[in-house]
């Protein structure tokens, strides 16, 4: 494949504008032009070109280079393989470099290398390669670099090694990836030299994510022998820890440690804290602390980081003991940093029901001047919910906020739930102003809340109104608040409000669950408008809904009512195919309704294949 010119065709503009390297570059051209007669001119000879020394000339202002036509215009023109057969050789390495110092004879210099390579004994040297391919980097010529790597191949010419990898690393970057592995190809052939592209192609693919393509370059590496310094194994060893990969993680660390570069120094600190992080999250933080102590006896400093990840690694298995131990040691050399590594305690305790010393991780934290996260706040206090009950849950909350700690979003939620939990209304409606004061007004679940504790109050219109504020604000209800408002208003018979929150869920798109219709149905069975439950019952079923007990004590009554006894029979054939059961209730509701229908053996059949509970 030959590497194609955007322009289509054997000739190239290129203008010359006005700047103090021009001198030398028409000065350049002149003296190539003689070498190469297959490069004409507009004019009939060289002594047309003038001249211009721009050393001593100011440059043009803005006006005056707006004036001017270009200083010189050239058109380069192959003009056949016979002219360029005839030509010497020797300088075309040369000519084809100072093309392309110019970004406007770039595509002239990609046609003459074209032309070049048929001469015979043309061979590019390593300069122009690196010239040519940087130029069709920067010009964005993707399609044209896989032939010039073949050509890399053929005349067994690669750039330095740092070129290399500069190259793979931008193909990666911008996802050219054919690109990139035409180019690791011709690379693969140079042997040693060839690890820092594979190394930049690796630590390329991470970047983006693709640790399986870092899998499959690093196979490429082994399979051709190429070998890696020891940084060469950070980019393998952090792609198989994000895939969870840990003992590929330990083979390669193993691996090499066995090689004995006294270079690994350099990266052995980066090297442990993805080992340790990979044994921590595989549950193997035992094994980790192993290696932690021969990092130690080898001289090397721990850092916060791989405290960090070892603390967090105990503390999700509940290991309490050594988490504290380490702990310990972190915070004797200063070394506890990481926000999340306290969460981690904290839940720790709390799993634990050691939920007093989650008052102590906030002790370090403010020992060691880091902010108490909301996410810890809120575990703390619902931490003391659970264990403790919603009064301690309250008087923990006001403990630390005298402490000087703020609750954020979430922690407002969790409190709002306490006080209302504990029917500290007046409580809960002061902490939700102070909330929405401080800018926290779009919390759904904060919303729901106090909706839900209107409703429970039999304060509709209240709720109604901070529905309508949410919306205001721009915090759009869920079909938790939805459910709750037609529960709270189909209990009080208030069938309109019921049907104007049912088609505002369906104008806003909020998909009705099993107990939105479980609500609704129950709404028009209690004024007893039956139909408009069929309706609704049949809706659910058609859009896939499966029936619970409370949806099946509903449609027991509204069948039996409407003797719709073929209707029954079939709810009840449903409930056992669906495994719903049998509650006392639900059973004599069923069984009542059969036996007035005269169906004295469905009873019995009920019974004798289900179990009641």
């Amino acid at each position: 494949m030959a590497i194609q010119s955007s322009s289509g065709c054997s000739s190239s503009l290129a203008y010359f504008p006005a700047a103090r390297n021009s001198g030398k570059s028409i000065s350049t051209l002149r003296s190539n032009l003689k070498t190469f007669p297959f490069l004409s001119l507009p004019w009939g000879n060289l002594s047309s070109l003038p001249t211009v020394n721009y050393s001593a000339s100011p440059p043009l202002s803005l006006e005056e280079a707006a004036a001017s036509p270009p200083m010189v215009e050239f058109i380069y023109k192959v003009r056949n393989s016979e002219d360029l057969r005839q030509t010497q050789v020797g300088n075309f390495n040369k000519f084809i470099r100072e093309l392309l110092r110019n970004p406007n004879t770039g595509e002239a210099a990609v046609e003459f290398y074209e032309k070049a390579k048929e001469k015979v004994g043309f061979r590019p040297q390593k300069s122009t390669l690196i010239s040519l391919l940087k130029f069709l980097v920067r010009s964005k010529k993707w399609d044209s670099i896989p032939s010039l790597a073949q050509d890399l191949k053929k005349y067994q010419v690669f750039p330095d090694e740092i070129t290399c990898a500069r190259l793979i690393s931008i193909c990666v970057k911008r996802r050219k990836f054919r690109v990139a592995e035409m180019l690791l190809e011709a690379f693969e052939i140079n042997g040693g030299n060839a690890g820092s592209a594979f190394d930049a192609a690796m630590r390329g693919y991470n970047k983006l994510h693709m640790y399986s393509s870092t899998i499959a370059v690093y196979e490429r590496v082994k399979s051709a022998g190429i070998l890696l310094d020891p940084g060469g194994y950070l980019p393998i060893m952090e792609a198989h820890a994000k895939l969870g990969n840990s003992n590929n993680v330990v083979e390669l660390f193993d691996e090499m440690q066995a090689k004995e570069n006294t270079d690994s120094n350099r990266f052995s600190t980066q090297i442990y804290e993805i080992l340790f992080s990979a044994l921590g999250k595989s549950g193997q933080a035992f094994k980790a602390v192993e290696y932690f102590k021969e990092m130690a006896m080898k001289g090397i400093s721990p850092t916060a980081s791989m405290y960090s990840s070892l603390i967090s690694s105990f503390a999700q298995s509940k290991h309490v003991e050594a988490a504290e131990e380490l702990m310990e040691e972190a915070k004797e050399k200063k070394m506890l940093k990481d926000p999340a590594l306290f969460l981690e305690l904290v839940l720790m305790y709390v799993e634990n029901g050691m939920v007093e010393k989650s008052l102590d991780v906030v002790k370090t934290m403010k020992a060691a001047n880091l902010k108490v996260s909301d996410c810890i706040f809120c575990a703390i206090v619902n931490g003391y919910a659970k264990q403790r009950g919603f009064h301690e849950a309250a008087k923990v909350h006001e403990k630390l906020i005298s402490q000087g700690i703020e609750p954020g979003q979430v922690t407002y939620a969790s409190i709002l739930n306490v006080y209302c939990s504990l029917e500290l209304y007046s409580n809960a409606e002061n902490m939700f102003r102070e909330m929405i004061e401080r800018g926290f007004n779009k919390c759904v679940v904060a919303y729901s809340t106090m909706i839900m504790m209107y409703g429970k109050r039999g304060k509709l219109k209240e709720a109604m109104k901070l529905m309508a504020k949410m919306k205001e604000r721009g915090c759009e209800p869920n079909v938790w608040i939805y459910n709750a408002l037609i529960d709270f208003h189909g209990r009080r018979k208030n069938l309109r409000q019921v049907e104007k929150l049912w088609k505002e869920m369906k104008r806003r798109k909020v998909g009705a669950d099993r107990i939105t219709y479980t609500s609704v149905i129950g709404a028009y069975n209690k004024a007893q408008e039956l139909e408009k439950c069929i309706h609704f019952y049949q809706e659910f079923r058609l859009n896939g809904g499966l029936i619970d007990r409370a949806m099946a004590g509903i449609m027991v009554g509204v069948f039996s009512k409407m003797s719709r006894i073929d209707k029954l029979v079939k709810l009840l054939h449903d409930i056992k195919a669906e495994g719903t059961g049998w509650d006392e209730r639900l059973y004599r509701s069923a069984s009542n309704a059969l036996r007035d229908a005269g169906l004295e053996m469905q009873p019995n059949w009920m019974k004798g294949t289900d179990s009641v509970q």
